[in-house]
This record gives structure tokens, C-alpha cells and sequence, in this order.
């Protein structure tokens, strides 16, 4: 197989026309590749394209793939515990396969390149993510609410899973999910934060989403949801906090201490009527790392990076009446280095000796032109659709918007789904 990739005459995103060199899975080189240099290396046209990073999804259930366009315009709970757990309830590791492997598909057509994942039977997710190509970290999920036998459950889920992720690729990475302050323990949290730490894991967790959360979080614990973590001593800088709209500026600074990082979801956010005064400014003020999710396609219906950065942007100007708030340049980092920085992963930027997690976009489409600024562009006009080409760890996933097998996929895809809802209904 090639181990080399050349990619010529593309844009950078300092706008520099230059070429690109691929060696194994990192860029080796930018700008005046020598004949010998290429080598008989698989050469990309960049022609009127830009070569930018890939994105980092940093908060999605990937097998929810199912649930898109279902059981739409419900409040959070209701949505959850009427429409979307009762299906899950039914779920197979294989169900999860196809659901995430369909996922892995829409991330690819879309410039995704490395993801944050939460769900049951990560197992699956993760055989989807070693077929695809790409790059994820997946979460497996506590949800213990209380029940002994189920924390029990967990706890040894947990163990089996660091186990059997050693097997997996470099790209497939494992962290611990523990699902919300609502579903979750006390003693699980502290359980799944010292499991994480003794481990070198991540730790990913719903925080702060709704009101309703906040507030039953006072009633149950006479504080606040960040202040709550911090008794139970679980804030640290592996802690990734996904949502994080119901803080006040005192909590900010509680996570700042800790190095804890957040995980922005503005299209769920606002879908669910969670919130919108998701503070981006304040937390980077304070130095607390701001990734963009698109959460699973049942809450934002897409798994489009574009899209989520534009939602960021846009949503944080006109809440806060700034039109200087969130800039492109700075959600654009969001959606690529930082989030790559938060999932301890070397790429997310288009430099030497980065991973080759890269993509090509079109900038012949109208809404690319002219290309005054690349990035205010990319955050403000792009869409997933414009990505051409997309390579992670150096191997070429899509060329010309063409995936391997995409159509077979899908027609698998949506067999599976029909038996599944068949299943739940009984």
C-alpha cells in the first residue's frame, strides 16, 4: 500500500497556495516537495481547494443515528423518557454497529475526522469507527440511578471494556461516560472519576443542560450542579463537560481552576429549549478549553461541523448583543485544534509532524467565493457538502465525495432500523 500522499496547488488555511506531503499517517512536509521527495506518492489535485484540519466532534451519540427526525418539538425529559429510552431499551451491539457505522459515514462526507462519543455497547461503536477509518473516543456510559446492581454492572463493564479496547487500533481510544448528575450516583461519579484517573481516561459527562436540572440539583443537594461535582471531588483537566449552559460566573471559575474543558452544543441546545447564554466568551476569558459538538442527530438532525460552528457563532452574538462575540477565527479553533487539544490527540491543524487528519473543500461553490477570508467562510457560508476529499491517519476515506461501499451501507442501515423500531413497538 502508498504511504505517501501528495496533495498539490491547494490552499492553506493562512491562504498560501502550497503543496502538501503525507508520509505514513503524519505531514511531513508543506511547500516545494522535491521529485524525489514525492516518490511514487498518490497525487490529490488542490486546485481550488483548501486543505484545512479535519473537525473534532467533541460531544455525539453516533448510533443514534436511528432516532434523526424522530419524536421532534419535545421538551428534554419528555423526549427521553417517552421516545428515545424505551427504543433503546431494545438495542443490540450490533444495532449500535449499524447505527454508528452510518454515523461514521455522515462524518466522513462532512469533514468530521475525530469524535467524543457517548453510548451503550461502545463495542460496536468502536468496530464502526476501526472500518471507517476514522478517528473517536468513546465514552462508555454510567447509568446506574441509584440501583446497586446495575453500579455493580457498570463497575465490571468498565474493567472489560479497558480490556478489550487494548485490542483496538490507536485511533479507537476509551473513556468514561457517566451519563448525567440526574442518572448517576454519587458514589458512581466518584467511582467513574477515580476509575478514569488510575486509568488515564477522559471523563465525559452531561452537565448543566436544562434549568430543571439545575434546579433539582439544589432541592436534592443544596448546591449547584459544578459546585456539586467539585464535594465530590471529580473536577479535574480530563473532565470534559458537555453542554454547560446553567453556570454562573463563580462556577466558570471553578472550572478554570480545575482544568476542566466543555463541549459547546448550540444546535441541540436551542432544538430542546436547554438554553442559548452558553458564556463562550467568559469561558475563554477564564481559559477554560471550548470544543463544538453537534450531539446526536436525534436532538440536532445532523452531524454537520459547519453547521454547529455557525449555530456557535451566531448564537453567542445575538444573545449577548456583541457582534464581536464568538469569532469565526476562534470557533473555528473550537471545531479543529482545541478540540483535538482536549481529546490529547496530535492533529487539528494543517503543520509538520501533525497526524494527516485533513480535508479537502471546494471553494468553487458560491458560497465559497469570493475567498476574502478562509476561515470567516468556512464558519459563516460553508457546508459539509463542500468537503471533496478526506483523509485520516494518512489513508484517503473520501475522494471526489466518493466513499468506499456508501450505498450497500446504507441500505443495511435502514434494514436494521426497521426491525429495530419493529422490535420496540412490540
Amino acid at each position: 500500500m502508498n504511504n505517501k500522499i501528495l496533495i498539490r496547488h491547494a490552499m492553506l488555511p493562512s491562504m498560501e497556495i502550497s503543496d502538501v506531503l503525507i508520509e505514513g499517517n503524519k505531514i511531513s512536509k508543506i511547500g516545494n516537495i522535491t521529485p524525489e521527495e514525492v516518490g511514487g506518492a498518490d497525487e490529490i489535485d488542490g486546485t481550488d481547494c483548501a486543505l484545512l484540519p479535519g473537525f473534532a466532534n467533541l460531544h455525539t451519540h453516533a448510533a443514534m443515528t436511528f432516532f434523526r427526525g424522530y419524536g421532534g418539538d419535545m421538551a428534554l425529559m419528555d423526549w427521553l423518557n417517552k421516545m428515545i429510552w424505551p427504543v433503546e431499551a431494545h438495542l443490540t451491539p450490533e444495532d449500535v454497529y449499524w447505527g454508528s457505522r452510518y454515523a461514521c459515514l455522515e462524518m466522513i462526507k462532512t469533514g468530521t475526522t475525530l469524535f467524543l462519543d457517548m453510548y451503550t455497547f461502545p463495542e460496536g461503536t468502536a468496530k464502526a469507527v476501526e472500518e471507517s477509518g476514522l478517528r473517536a473516543n468513546l465514552s462508555y456510559t454510567l447509568f446506574d440511578q441509584w440501583n446497586p446492581e446495575r453500579a455493580q454492572k457498570d463497575k465490571e463493564n468498565l474493567e472489560r471494556y479497558l480490556k478489550l479496547f487494548e485490542t483496538y487500533s490507536d485511533r479507537v481510544q476509551l473513556s468514561v461516560g457517566p451519563h448525567a448528575i440526574y442518572t448517576v450516583s454519587g458514589e458512581m461519579l466518584k467511582y467513574g472519576y477515580d476509575f478514569a484517573k488510575a486509568n488515564d481516561l477522559l471523563v465525559h459527562l452531561h452537565l448543566s443542560e436544562t434549568y430543571t436540572e439545575w434546579q433539582d440539583c439544589v432541592k436534592k443537594y443544596g448546591t449547584t450542579p459544578v459546585r456539586y461535582l467539585k464535594e465530590l471531588g471529580v473536577l479535574g483537566p480530563n473532565l470534559i463537560l458537555a453542554h454547560s449552559l446553567w453556570m454562573d460566573s463563580e462556577e466558570l471559575d471553578i472550572l478554570a481552576d480545575y482544568g476542566c474543558s466543555v463541549a459547546h452544543n448550540p444546535a441541540s441546545n436551542m432544538k430542546l429549549a436547554s438554553g442559548y447564554e452558553f458564556r463562550y466568551e467568559e469561558m475563554r476569558q477564564k481559559g477554560i478549553r471550548v470544543g463544538i459538538g453537534t450531539d446526536g442527530v436525534s436532538s440536532s438532525n445532523t452531524l454537520d461541523m459547519t453547521t454547529a460552528m455557525r449555530l456557535a457563532s451566531f448564537l453567542a452574538k445575538a444573545w449577548s448583543g456583541d457582534p464581536k462575540a464568538a469569532p469565526a477565527g476562534a470557533v473555528y479553533d473550537s471545531a479543529t485544534k482545541v478540540g483535538y487539544e482536549m481529546l490529547r490527540t496530535a492533529g487539528g491543524t494543517v503543520a509538520t509532524g501533525m497526524l494527516a487528519d485533513l480535508i479537502l473543500v471546494d471553494l468553487t461553490v458560491p458560497e465559497m467565493t469570493p475567498t476574502h477570508d478562509l476561515i470567516s467562510n468556512m464558519v459563516y457560508a460553508s457546508s459539509g457538502s463542500f468537503v471533496k476529499t478526506t483523509i485520516v491517519d494518512g489513508k484517503v476515506l473520501m475522494r471526489d465525495r466518493k466513499v468506499e461501499g456508501e450505498e450497500e451501507l446504507r441500505t443495511n442501515f435502514l434494514k436494521v432500523s426497521r426491525k429495530l423500531f419493529e422490535k420496540a413497538k412490540g
